[in-house]
């Protein structure tokens, strides 16, 4: 509640009797009911109705900045006001989508917090870096643009003013930041109130200390019955994801909306949105009921009809979960359009489809981690001539497997949508103890491949593990120089932000030497492309009569030839994704071997990775038809017949130069 001495003194202050004749006061009585007015504290309020009353909405901070109205986004409304002290929930999970307005219902209820019923509050970022960045960008313009919060919040300038980037001190509480990586900030003070932002970024254990949420969690048990615990995310991979699990284990509520043709009540689905390929724009949604299309103007009146419903019996009582897609994001933010071409885009991109998953259907991403049957991918081989690039092939990447006693290297040719075929299978025998060995990797790289054009193909950009000998491995790729060559070095896990990073230098030579600036090392994601690769062996493909009508393979289809032998295809499918239980018992994919060779599996990881290094994922519709012009690739010209080819081009001849950077 507000402290009556905070307002203004006609409310406050007795009212003489002179002033009330001169207000227009008629009687004693009317001058002790104006002064008792003073008195009373502010009514009783719910989250959401504080914010419509006091939320100012900064420009810094937001794409509509003034009043805050919870009619905009309607279905928060019910999820703050879980958040008040009237409502005897204590734990409100909320699986969501980005942009359907989390954050500021989060913030609402910290000024909420401040303003009406204060008390210690915790509010978790996944990093300590995040909560300075959030207390900067969010928290600082919700105080400053709040009159009743910043009278009661001073400046951070003030001399004892309790207001510094990650504590905000009030009259009743105080307002404590910090990172999930930090186990003393998780448990610096007993807290009424937690707010866990973004819970599925938070790392496994804060400081070897536990899980981040059963720390922060813990210090609200003091507070029984009147604490309050809200757990926001976008969730990230089934089995791994922690808002899931929450969601799970509460009644599972999803945003019922009528439909404005039959007033059927659904809650939104991606599989019944639809439009015309190619044409985003055209997208509608078709209702659960009358199968009617729906416009998306109508979107602004569903929401304000709609309702919470829970589709689940709770097996935890004090918890109530909400699940929230991007279909839901009022009109002007992210369109249904918007969203068909996300959609549109994403495909033959694994990272894509997962984003698009995660942020947009508020979903989890199922790894398909059980290794294909090699066998079926026997009965798939193609026929094509070992060393010889098929015509939808673009450019080629190699990956190199270095072994005790050899190097293995596989060339892969990619097409649009990443589709791929193998090139070439090479063994180079010695290892990499032996001058010899390194000479003949490098001599690779100066060979060419036939491709079906008639053209010849180099490899675009060779990606060498550094996991053995990796000094030799470095030195070498100094010497042939980076422009081909990365050298790479495998990661475990699915949460990072990209399969690819870097590259960093790294100082080691063969001599021991320490440079200044090193060989470019990139770090590579190795269970991501895993994943990726079983999950495009597995796919379905168009028969041979739809093959003959024209019908195209589906993105990412991995083209295996018949030379390709047993051995080459059991190592291709040699591991399989497993959920084991870690240290201190928290569940975690890991990729384990069914067979002691590998070879092939990884250097198709390497080469993969090669492909994103050499910005395959990220090219330009142009850039492709460049490069299918280049090589004359066959396509279908207006009259029906394929375009005439140009004479193929004798086979450039490629100067190796070895590097005297090393003396």
């Amino acid at each position: 509640m507000s402290d009556p001495s905070s307002t203004t003194s006609p409310r406050s202050s007795p009212i003489s009797a002179e002033d009330a004749d001169a207000l227009g006061f008629d009687g004693a009585q009317d001058v002790l009911r104006a002064w008792l007015s003073g008195l009373r504290p502010d009514p009783d309020l719910t989250v959401s109705e504080w914010a419509d009353r006091h939320r100012k909405l900064s420009s810094r901070a937001s794409a509509e900045p003034g009043q805050y109205r919870t009619v905009r986004t309607p279905y928060m409304g019910e999820i703050m006001d879980r958040l008040s002290p009237c409502d005897p929930t204590q734990r409100i999970v909320f699986m969501k989508a980005a942009q359907v307005g989390a954050t500021e219902a989060g913030n609402n209820w910290i000024g909420f917090a401040i303003h009406q019923a204060p008390g210690p509050m915790l509010a978790v970022q996944p990093t300590v870096e995040l909560a300075k960045r959030n207390s900067r960008q969010r928290i600082d313009p919700l105080i400053e643009e709040s009159p009743e919060l910043r009278e009661r919040i001073k400046p951070a300038r003030s001399r004892d003013a309790g207001n510094t980037m990650l504590s905000k001190e009030f009259a009743g509480g105080i307002l404590i930041m910090t990172g999930a990586n930090s186990a003393v900030g998780l448990r610096s003070t007993p807290a009424r109130y937690i707010f866990l932002d973004e819970v599925d970024a938070y790392p496994a254990s804060a400081d070897e200390e536990g899980d981040p949420v059963t720390l922060a969690e813990a210090r609200s048990l003091t507070f029984a019955h009147r604490r309050k615990v809200f757990l926001v995310s976008t969730p990230t991979i089934r089995g791994l994801s922690r808002i899931e699990r929450e969601f799970e284990a509460s009644d599972q509520r999803r945003y019922f909306v009528p439909c404005p043709h039959c007033g059927a009540m659904q809650w939104l689905k991606f599989e019944r949105l639809r439009w015309e390929k190619g044409r985003p724009e055209t997208a509608e949604y078709h209702c659960e009921g009358c199968d009617a299309a729906i416009a998306e103007h109508h979107k602004t009146a569903m929401l304000e009809a709609g309702e919470w419903r829970a589709t689940a019996e709770a097996t935890d009582p004090g918890t109530v979960g909400y699940h929230l897609s991007a279909l839901y994001s009022p009109v002007g933010w992210l369109g249904w359009d918007r969203i068909a071409r996300a959609w549109e885009a994403a495909q033959g991109s694994d990272e894509a489809i997962k984003a698009f998953r995660n942020t947009i259907l508020g979903e989890t991403w199922v790894e398909t981690g059980e290794a294909p049957d090699w066998q079926r991918m026997a009965d798939r081989r193609e026929a094509w001539k070992p060393g010889t690039v098929p015509n939808k092939g673009l450019f080629l990447t190699a990956g190199a497997d270095v072994q005790k006693d050899r190097i293995e290297v596989d060339v892969w040719a990619w097409g649009r949508g990443l589709e791929s075929w193998l090139v070439d299978h090479v063994v180079i025998e010695g290892g990499p103890g032996d001058p010899v060995c390194w000479q003949q990797l490098t001599d690779l790289l100066g060979r060419t491949w036939a491709h079906a054009s008639g053209e010849h193909l180099a490899i675009a950009r060779l990606a060498i593990d550094t996991g053995f000998e990796t000094s030799a491995v470095y030195g070498w790729a100094r010497q042939v120089g980076f422009a081909q060559v990365a050298p790479v070095k495998g990661l475990d896990g699915f949460n990072r932000a990209s399969p690819v990073t870097g590259p960093t230098y790294v100082d080691a030579t063969v001599a021991g030497k320490r440079l200044r600036r090193g060989a470019r090392l990139w770090s590579v994601a190795t269970a991501t492309f895993k994943a990726e690769t079983y999950r495009f062996l597995r796919q379905e493909r168009p028969t041979r009569e739809d093959k003959e009508a024209g019908a195209p393979c589906p993105p990412g289809t991995v083209h295996l030839p018949d030379w390709a032998d047993a051995e080459w295809l059991k190592q291709l499918t040699a591991e399989q994704l497993v959920t084991v239980k870690g240290k201190r018992g928290f569940a975690k994919l890991e990729w384990q071997k069914l067979r002691e060779r590998n070879e092939a599996l990884d250097c198709r990881v390497y080469a993969r990775a090669a492909a994103w290094i050499a910005g395959a994922d990220r090219w330009s519709e142009a850039r492709w038809q460049d490069l299918e012009r280049q090589l004359a690739v066959e396509t279908t010209g207006t009259d029906g017949e394929p375009p005439a080819r140009p004479a193929p081009r004798p086979a450039p001849r490629r100067l190796t130069r070895r590097s005297s950077y090393m003396g």
